[in-house]
C-alpha cells in the first residue's frame, strides 16, 4: 500500500456509511480529520484490525493548508523567471507592462515581476499568491467553452466532488443563511456579475478568481419546507487553465475571504 497523505485515500478505504459511531457526520469528516492528527484512523469501529494496522504506518500527518501552500511558493517564484511575460499575454488574459504582467484576480489588478513578487491594491495571501504563480506557468490559454459544469466532472472523481461540497459549498451556503446580502456584496467587492438564472436558482453570479477561471455561484433561498441550496460550477475548460487541486484551494481562500466579509457585516 502507498503512502496516504490526504483525505481523500483514507475515505476510499472507510466503509461510507455514515454511520455517526466515530463521533463524525460523515466518513468524509472522520478522514479529514484522520489526516490532520485529529482522530485516529481506528476510531472507525467498522475496521478489521490488520487493515488498521497496515494503514496506520502509511498515513503521512497533513500540515496546515496554509503551510503547504508556502512551501511550494518559492519553488513557483524560481520557476516564474522562466516566463516570457511579453508572449503570455493573450494565453492568461493579462496585461504587460515595463517588465511586470498584470492579472485581474476578483475585479482586482495583481501586478507580478519576473522574481515572482506580487503586488496588488488589496491584501495579498498565500491563498491568491500560490494559485495565481501556477496559473502564469502552467495555464494552457484555452479559451472559455460556456459551458458550467460541477467540480466533480473538472476532476473525475466523484470523491472530490464529495469534499468540494463538503469544505466550500456547504459552509459558503451557511454564510449566505446568514447573511443575505453576501451574493450581491461579492459583485461590488470582487468584480463579480450577476446573470441570467441558472439551474432553477433566485440568484445566478459569476465571480472571476482568475481571467480564464471563472466560476458560477447559484444560490436558492429557503421556502417554506424546503432549505437553502447553494451550488458551484466551472468553466469546462478551467482544469486546462489551473489545476484542480489549486482551483480547490482557491476556493478554500475565497471562503476565508467570505467569513470575513460576514463577521465584519454581522455584530454580536
Amino acid at each position: 500500500m502507498s503512502q496516504l497523505n490526504n483525505p481523500l485515500e483514507v475515505y476510499k478505504l472507510l466503509p461510507k456509511s455514515n454511520c455517526k459511531l466515530c463521533g463524525m457526520a460523515t466518513c468524509l469528516a472522520f478522514a479529514d480529520l484522520v489526516i490532520k492528527g485529529q482522530k485516529r484512523f481506528g476510531e472507525c469501529p467498522h475496521l478489521e484490525s490488520q487493515i488498521i494496522e497496515e494503514v496506520d504506518s502509511k498515513i503521512i500527518k497533513q500540515m496546515a493548508p496554509e503551510e503547504q501552500l508556502k512551501q511550494i511558493l518559492v519553488p513557483l517564484q524560481r520557476e516564474i523567471a522562466s516566463i516570457d511575460f511579453s508572449a503570455s499575454v493573450q494565453r492568461l488574459g493579462a496585461t504587460f507592462s515595463g517588465d511586470k504582467l498584470s492579472i485581474k484576480c476578483l475585479g482586482k489588478d495583481f501586478t507580478v515581476d519576473a522574481k515572482g513578487n506580487i503586488i496588488s491594491d488589496c491584501h495579498v495571501n498565500i491563498w491568491v499568491t500560490v494559485p495565481l504563480l501556477n496559473y502564469i506557468i502552467h495555464c494552457a490559454g484555452n479559451d472559455l467553452t460556456g459551458k458550467w459544469v460541477t467540480f466533480r466532472e473538472l476532476s473525475k472523481e466523484k470523491i472530490w466532488d464529495s469534499y468540494f461540497e463538503h469544505k466550500f459549498e456547504k459552509p459558503l451556503k451557511q454564510i449566505a443563511d446568514i447573511y443575505p446580502d453576501l451574493l450581491e456584496d461579492m459583485i461590488h467587492i470582487f468584480g463579480g456579475k450577476q446573470v441570467e438564472k441558472s439551474y432553477s436558482s433566485d440568484i445566478s453570479l459569476v465571480l472571476y478568481p482568475l481571467p480564464k477561471v471563472p466560476m458560477l455561484i447559484c444560490y436558492s433561498k429557503p421556502e417554506e419546507d424546503l432549505e437553502s441550496k447553494l451550488n458551484v460550477f466551472f468553466d469546462s475548460s478551467a482544469g486546462d487553465n489551473l489545476n484542480v487541486d489549486l482551483i480547490y484551494s482557491l476556493c478554500g481562500g475565497l471562503l476565508t475571504m467570505f467569513e470575513k466579509i460576514k463577521s465584519r457585516h454581522i455584530q454580536p
